[in-house]
């Protein structure tokens, strides 16, 4: 694939991905108010499906052997996921000090990286992700010697580091759960991210697709499941999904995630066997999967602002 093909697809679908996923941020808040608009979520939510984005790439592999990895596209995508989580840390560290983020002093900032737990889970964070850009870099211009295995590790303990730390951490198991929901809806995202950012052709898809839903099934039962426990845990019961801005948010979150199911179900009965008999056009492939994504990218939003509301 040439670099020219795989940026401009690149660019076409995290164009969409962007602006779905603020819209989550803005329904999120539209169901919270009048709390204050959740700035820091709409940097969380490109944080979190850069990524994913980078944990599905480095995955894709395991799909079709014989897909290159876009080492130049690996790189940039992953140096992108490093600054906006060195924003996200900078809102956070304004949030625990107490003040608004311009007025957040390099003194103050310091002391939370070196003192408070979330600062210190924040530079491993960045540790993480500037490796990841870094080797990617390097394997760009030798790619007979990198391997993805390598990104995928980091890629995925990164993105286990903050819900493992997160609000869910103070109840029972709740790192476990929480770390295993962000993994599994990062893979379910980031690995059909991948397919429309790097399959190109018919063959492609009739290979890669169906393997992609054979993986995606346990995937959305995970993050069914994991989320479901968490959120009955966090709200405390069925009434304040209604009465709060929190248990509203879930439960639009709920409900894009159900349809999700559907659509997926619908995909597998239409689209995946067709892709397989090599009946479904590449460019088709790609619009079923960019519209997939998109609604995905919505659920993140409102995932991103209930991880700043708790």
């Amino acid at each position: 694939m040439s670099g020219v093909t795989t940026g401009g697809r690149g660019a076409r679908t995290l164009l969409l991905i962007v602006p779905a996923g603020l819209l989550g941020v803005l329904l999120a808040w539209a169901l919270d108010i009048p709390a204050p608009m959740p700035t820091e979520g709409g940097v969380r939510v490109i944080a979190d499906c850069t990524g994913a984005t980078v944990l599905g790439l480095a995955a894709l592999p395991r799909l079709h052997t014989r897909l290159d990895p876009p080492w130049r596209l690996l790189a940039v995508l992953a140096g992108i996921w490093c600054a906006t989580e060195f924003a996200v840390l900078a809102f956070e560290a304004a949030d625990v000090v107490g003040v608004a983020l311009t007025r957040l002093g390099g003194a103050q900032f310091g002391t939370f990286l070196v003192e408070i737990s979330g600062g210190q889970v924040g530079i491993a964070i960045l540790v993480g992700t500037g490796a990841i850009a870094c080797y990617c870099a390097v394997a760009f211009r030798r790619p007979d010697t990198a391997s993805t295995d390598l990104v995928l590790v980091f890629a995925a303990v990164t993105l286990a580091l903050r819900p493992i730390t997160g609000h869910m951490s103070q109840q029972p198991f709740g790192s476990v759960l929480g770390a295993v929901h962000a993994l599994a809806a990062a893979a379910w995202f980031g690995l059909l991210v991948a397919l429309a950012l790097v399959v190109r052709t018919r063959g492609e898809w009739a290979v890669t697709l169906p393997r992609y839903s054979a993986a995606a099934l346990p995937l959305i039962a995970t993050v069914a499941t994991t989320g479901i426990i968490n959120g009955l845990v966090r709200v405390g019961g069925l009434a304040p999904f209604v009465t709060t801005g929190y248990g509203r948010i879930l439960l639009a979150k709920t409900l894009v995630l159900v349809g999700l199911l559907a659509l997926g179900w619908w995909w597998r009965r239409t689209w995946v066997r067709r892709a397989a008999d090599h009946r479904a056009t590449a460019e088709s492939s790609l619009r079923r999967a960019v519209l997939e994504v998109v609604v995905m990218a919505l659920a993140f939003g409102l995932a991103a602002t209930l991880a700043v509301t708790a």
